[in-house]
């Protein structure tokens, strides 16, 4: 059984002055309050155009992103695959409404997959649809029964024709792409869009992915209707499986509108499915590949146990594992020295627009129970090991 407690190899690629600034912003994002405070201060920063890029770099940014270009994120890249990581890069600008910028982000996206092209340490490659389309527009067309404009219908079908650009780049490259979830009254639209992508690309092996957030009640049903299509169809299904990101949004809505909550009633439900459909992709290889994006240890150590009980080799390349780059480097290089696939998301872009992304990271370490505590528990006794060793 695979244990993620070595602290030596957790951290081996990071230096003292590395351990020292990761620890005090998890001590920094552990503190809600200090959180609630720095987010204000940063907005009204940007708003005010104060020159804050400088700060930001040498912390947060440097904690969290690759850099501000694919080219600098190339250290990243070179380091991560000296681990035997690969490097997923995630533009991370988001926000932007015109067509001049969905078109922008498009050819970002197709220059990261020209950058796995032939490149180990890059196995793969992933954009949001909410960034080469209008959420509204999205909004409107996950709907079936809106009837949508003739410039509507037009606009709508630039964005299919984005997405198969990206697509067909990744196909003509040989890099898998991961096309992101979002909220739950774009999904529906989302996935008929991917999966339509799939059906076209997926005839060999799979190399479009959905992504499965198991924090809603309904995807585990939906993972078996899926892989029934996909055996109908005749195409392998890619499946990017993560929690989620947008709880706290969803039930708010849910309550709001009042319609039933998407959500899980606990986290016990979550990680009920999220192990639940591990165990069917398993048992469904043949059609399936898989990405189980994760920072939980349980589920790490649930996917490697089934692995090993299939006889499936741990370089098997149809399984990874990924985590964010700067988070659970314990789950990420223990399962690298013990040679899984692993890959970790790289987001990289502009500081001041990349900043929403990072906002939401801290978010999300403050809002996931124990999250922040177990990352400084293991720096901690890492600086204590390499004092020790002194």
């Amino acid at each position: 059984m695979i244990s993620f407690d070595n602290t030596e190899i957790a951290f081996k690629s990071k230096s003292n002055k590395d351990l020292s600034r990761a620890y005090w912003l998890f001590k920094i994002i552990g503190n809600p309050g200090l959180v609630k405070m720095g987010k204000w201060a940063t907005n009204t920063a940007l708003n005010l155009h104060l020159p804050i890029e400088g700060m930001v770099r040498k912390t947060i940014f440097k904690q969290f992103c690759g850099g501000e270009t694919i080219a600098q994120c190339d250290p990243t890249i070179q380091l991560l695959g000296s681990f035997g990581i690969g490097t997923i890069l995630d533009y991370s600008v988001e926000g932007k409404t015109s067509p001049e910028d969905f078109e922008k982000t498009t050819q970002e996206i197709i220059a990261t997959i020209e950058k796995g092209k032939n490149n180990p340490y890059i196995p793969f490659a992933v954009f949001k649809v909410t960034g080469i389309a209008r959420f509204a527009l999205l909004e409107k067309v996950n709907d079936p029964a809106n009837s949508l404009t003739e410039a509507e219908k037009s606009e709508f079908q630039q964005v299919v024709d984005r997405v198969d650009r990206i697509c067909r780049q990744g196909f003509e490259s040989g890099v898998p792409v991961f096309i992101d979830a979002e909220e739950t009254w774009i999904q529906d639209a989302i996935d008929r869009l991917t999966v339509t992508m799939m059906a076209k690309y997926n005839q060999e092996t799979a190399i479009i992915y959905n992504t499965l957030q198991m924090y809603r009640h309904d995807r585990l049903a939906y993972l078996k209707a899926c892989i029934e299509e996909a055996r109908r169809g005749q195409y392998h299904y890619g499946i990017k499986l993560v929690r989620g990101a947008y709880m706290e949004k969803e039930r708010a809505r849910a309550e709001k509108l009042g319609y039933p909550s998407p959500i899980q009633p606990d986290k016990a439900a979550c990680d009920h499915d999220y192990n639940a459909a591990l165990q069917i992709i398993i048992d469904n290889l043949d059609i399936l590949a898989l990405c189980a994006g994760t920072h939980n240890e349980q589920s790490s150590s649930i996917l490697a146990a089934m692995m090993d009980k299939k006889g499936i080799a741990h370089d098997d390349k149809r399984i990874y594992f990924a985590q964010l780059l700067g988070m659970s480097d314990h789950i990420s290089y223990n399962l690298s020295n013990a040679s899984f696939q692993v890959a970790k998301y790289v987001p990289y872009g502009p500081i001041r627009e990349v900043m929403p992304y990072l906002l939401r990271r801290a978010d999300e370490n403050t809002s996931v129970a124990g999250q922040t505590g177990r990352e400084l528990k293991l720096i901690t006794r890492e600086r204590a090991r390499r004092r020790s060793q002194k």
